[in-house]
């Protein structure tokens, strides 16, 4: 059943192609307020369906492929973003049962219990009684949360008002946000520990940076860029005891999150690749500080080699220059 839909539609020839997937969490079960976020059982078949129809590779051996025109004709690697417990706890024994590495890109400001503002927001939402969110006393608007549907639309809402604001901005109106509608019980093991870190590390999945505070690159000055992704760099070497050699974009967008300026920062820092979030795949030639990468949304197994073939399709995006 799974090698049907490859086989049916036909990968495209030429040079090869690295198809990089961007996962952040593993849930356990699927959760209505994280309908983003793959739940054990879908993970399970696509890295199922991957193992088998792909050479999956860790982001920095794959750039080294590229580099030395040495990559597999269908290559992938599967990424996570942001450091999530689950991708020791849920994602990891999976990947092991495929015999699969991984790349967990980690901000590591958020390490021992911290937590996300965009898990914040989720979390709070979650916990709010209904049928209305008033934030008005704090500019943040007024938000129905009577459905699971109308709470979704807040989640959304409050998450992008906070998206693009400097790191101690957004957590001081995230500290308001909390004290204008208090809530209890929330989370605070959602993102690794230091030996769950380790544990990843020592089973041979690679570790990347993503800055301290999964800041927005163009929203700081060089030097505070520079600080955000040497640090989080060192703070990672420093718990793995192994060098860190690629880094994910926070955001990910060309010019709106990241440009050449960061991409070149990277490379003085001696990084060895970076990837955006901009869709499509790389092939010989691309620039290693500016992969791309995709969601593989869909539960339908045939959707997900579809959406793969159609990626593969558009070739390598535009880089930043």
């Amino acid at each position: 059943m799974l090698l049907a839909p490859l086989s049916l539609l036909g990968w495209p020839r030429g040079e090869p192609a690295l198809s990089i997937l961007i996962y952040h969490r593993v849930l356990p079960e699927p959760d209505p307020l994280r309908p983003g976020e793959i739940d054990a059982a879908l993970f399970e078949s696509q890295v199922q369906f991957l193992s088998q129809h792909f050479e999956l590779l860790t982001v920095a051996d794959a750039a080294a492929g590229l580099r030395d025109r040495r990559l597999p004709r269908r290559a992938a690697c599967i990424t996570f973003d942001d450091g999530y417990a689950d991708n020791w706890t849920v994602a990891h024994p999976i990947l092991a049962a495929h015999g699969a590495r991984s790349t967990i890109f980690v901000a590591t400001g958020f390490l021992n219990g911290g937590r996300m503002f965009s898990d914040t927001v989720i979390e709070f939402v979650r916990r709010c009684a209904g049928p209305m969110l008033d934030l008005s006393a704090i500019g943040m608007g007024r938000h129905p949360i009577g459905t699971t549907a109308e709470r979704l639309q807040a989640i959304s809402a409050l998450q992008v008002q906070l998206k693009y604001l400097p790191p101690q901005e957004r957590d001081a109106q995230v500290e308001r946000l909390l004290a204008a509608q208090p809530v209890s019980g929330l989370p605070a093991d959602l993102m690794l520990s230091d030996a769950q870190l380790r544990q990843l590390s020592d089973a041979g999945h690679e570790i990347g940076g993503h800055t301290v505070n999964h800041t927005v690159l163009t929203t700081l000055s060089p030097e505070d860029a520079r600080m955000q992704v040497q640090t989080g760099r060192d703070h990672l070497q420093s718990l793995t005891g192994r060098p860190v050699r690629s880094f994910a974009y926070p955001n990910g967008r060309p010019e709106r999150d990241y440009d050449a300026s960061h991409a070149a920062m990277l490379r003085d820092l001696g990084f060895e690749a970076a990837v955006s979030t901009s869709a499509g795949v790389a092939r010989p030639g691309s620039d290693p500080f500016q992969l791309p990468r995709y969601t593989p949304w869909g539960r339908s197994m045939t959707m997900f080699a579809m959406r793969m073939m159609r990626n593969a399709r558009m070739g390598a995006p535009a880089a930043v220059v």
